[in-house]
């Protein structure tokens, strides 16, 4: 019989899974004024199952990443760059 390796992203989610992706949309959303049905609910949500999917599973990491890949970051957050960037 052969055997079908499959990687983590092809694992269904279980219930603490969701839960955990659910309570990092939940912050990012009231952290940002994300309205639930907006277009970037619906692609933060899409990034954080990405994420976990790949292996990030701390909280606050994958808020960090996600806050990144949408620059959500606040201004005086950003880490300075040279002058002409």
């Amino acid at each position: 019989m052969v055997q079908t390796i499959k990687n983590r992203s092809q694992v269904p989610l279980d219930s603490r899974d969701l839960e955990t992706c659910q309570r990092v949309f939940d912050r990012l959303s009231a952290d940002y004024g994300v309205a639930r049905d907006s277009d970037e609910a619906e692609r933060m949500a899409s990034i954080v199952i990405e994420l976990y999917r790949q292996g990030v599973r701390d909280p606050d990491h994958l808020q960090s990443m996600v806050e990144a890949a949408r620059g959500l970051f606040e201004a005086s957050e950003r880490p300075p760059t040279a002058p002409g960037i």
